[in-house]
Parts: structure tokens; C-alpha cells; sequence
């Protein structure tokens, strides 16, 4: 927890990563059953390593900020996104969080894909922790903001991933949370779209909402974030004002792959 000069707890803190690395096990090999697999795990035959993709990753952010996390694939920074929300618990250090959260860190997770679009806006209202009667007065202004028309009503199988990410944002923002994370889902979807979705993170910022925001595209971090955070290989490199994170990254790029852009956006961990 984040201490004041007087010794008393932070309370404008609504995120605290404190000292956390991420550890998974990796096999080498695989098998061709699950019997396979306990079969040479137990007969000690199976060879296996871990690997932490976040290592003691520390940061806060305050009520109200806007934080854009970036680095090159492979950097840690929607395995760092799911520690905080919860998907995964941390193998080493604390996650404190203070506040709702809505995530949006992967397209559909959370969607089952066999109900309609309007079922899943239910659903996934009640798993937020809200009740059938408020998700019902909700429910007109998510279908107007998805654009998804006469799809609300079509299993959400047959949705492109635009349609997801539409549908996804629209409920994420109606349900009015604390903190809102946003991994990558703004680069899908046409170009009015996405600035409908900037539109409603500004009258976020507005409210005082906090928002922690992992992408590629260098410009939105610029424009919007108060504040970013660079990893790389898992670590926090540098934590600090946009432009001075933008210019260490994309020096860091272009050391290691000259020809690739660090403008466009882009999915990926």
C-alpha cells in the first residue's frame, strides 16, 4: 500500500502493483493425452521450465489518471493487465485494487458464445454484480452505442471481432466502473468508431474515472495517457511522462528491428 509523507495510507491510490512476478510452466513437449501427459510427469520423463513473463513489477496509479502501458511483444503487458484484474494471481508479490473494474482485455472473454448479444449484456451486467432490473434500463443505451442493429439479437458466434469489441465496450462503459482497462480493444473497428470510444474515455477522465490503457500505437499514449510505463522482457524500464517513455521505446524498437513501426497499433502481449 502507498504511504503518504505522514505515514498514513494513500487513499487517491486506486491501483497498487506491488513488487509482482508472473510465473507459468512451460512444457517441452506434448503429448498426445492428457494420460500421456501424467504418464511421463509422474515417471519424471517430461522436461519442463518456468518462465516469468512479469518480474517484480512495481507502480501505482492515482484516482482519475489515465496510464498507457507499452512495450514490443512478447513484453508482459496484458499478462501485467490480467494480474490486476484478477485473471491471474500474482506468484510473488500484492495486487491491491480500490474500486469496480470493467475489463477489456480480451475480445468476447466473458461472451458465451452460444447466447445473443442482448443475453450476454444481461449476463454479463449480473456478473458485474448488477441487478436484472438495472442491466434492463441500461440495456437500449449499450445497443445504441454497440452499432451491432438487428445482431443484438443473433448468438454471438456469428459476430466479427468489431461486433465483440463493440458490444464489449459498450457494456464495459455503461456499467459505470471505478477503473476501466483497456488492453488493445480500441485498434478494432473503423476509424469513427474508435474516436466514439476516445470520445467516452474523455468524459471518463472527466468524471475522475481511472484508466489503465495497454497498446502499440504511440500516438494514443501521447494524446491521452497523463502518464505511461514502458516493459520490456517483463520489467519496468521506465515510468514516467508519455513523451520521455514514446522516445526510450521507440529507440529500443528500432534497435531491435529496424523496419518495424512503432505508430501502428497492433495486438499482441
Amino acid at each position: 500500500m502507498s504511504i503518504t509523507s505522514d505515514g498514513m495510507p494513500d487513499n487517491s491510490i486506486v491501483i497498487d502493483v506491488e513488487n509482482v512476478t508472473q510465473r507459468f510452466r512451460v512444457y517441452q513437449e506434448r503429448p498426445d493425452s492428457i494420460r500421456a501427459l501424467f504418464a511421463k510427469f509422474f515417471r519424471y520423463e517430461i522436461q519442463v521450465h518456468d518462465f516469468d513473463a512479469v518480474k517484480d513489477v512495481s507502480f501505482h496509479v492515482g484516482k482519475g489518471e489515465m496510464v498507457g502501458i507499452v512495450g514490443r511483444n512478447g513484453s508482459g503487458k496484458s499478462t501485467l493487465l490480467k494480474v490486476v484484474a484478477g485473471v491471474y494471481r500474482p506468484t510473488l508479490g500484492r495486487v491491491t485494487v480500490r474500486g469496480t473494474i470493467a475489463p477489456m482485455i480480451e475480445l468476447g472473454a466473458g461472451f458465451h458464445s452460444e447466447l445473443t448479444g442482448r443475453e450476454n449484456v444481461l449476463m454479463n451486467g449480473l456478473l458485474l454484480g448488477y441487478s436484472k432490473r438495472e442491466m434492463k434500463e441500461r440495456e437500449q443505451k449499450i445497443i445504441e452505442f454497440a452499432e451491432i442493429g438487428d445482431f443484438i439479437d443473433a448468438p454471438v458466434k456469428q459476430y466479427s471481432s468489431g461486433m465483440y469489441m463493440r458490444l464489449a465496450f459498450a457494456v464495459a462503459i455503461e456499467v459505470d466502473p471505478d477503473i476501466l482497462l483497456v488492453d488493445e480493444i480500441l485498434s478494432v473497428g473503423d476509424m469513427g468508431f474508435q474516436e466514439k470510444c476516445f470520445e467516452r474515455l474523455r468524459r471518463f477522465r472527466e468524471a475522475r474515472k481511472t484508466i489503465l490503457f495497454v497498446t502499440h500505437n504511440v500516438k494514443d499514449v501521447e494524446e491521452y495517457c497523463d502518464r505511461a510505463i514502458l516493459l520490456d522482457q517483463g520489467r519496468v524500464l521506465l515510468d514516467g511522462k508519455p513523451h520521455e517513455v514514446i522516445e526510450m521505446y521507440s529507440a529500443i524498437t528500432a534497435a531491435s528491428h529496424p523496419h518495424e513501426e512503432v505508430l501502428e497499433p497492433a495486438v499482441g502481449q
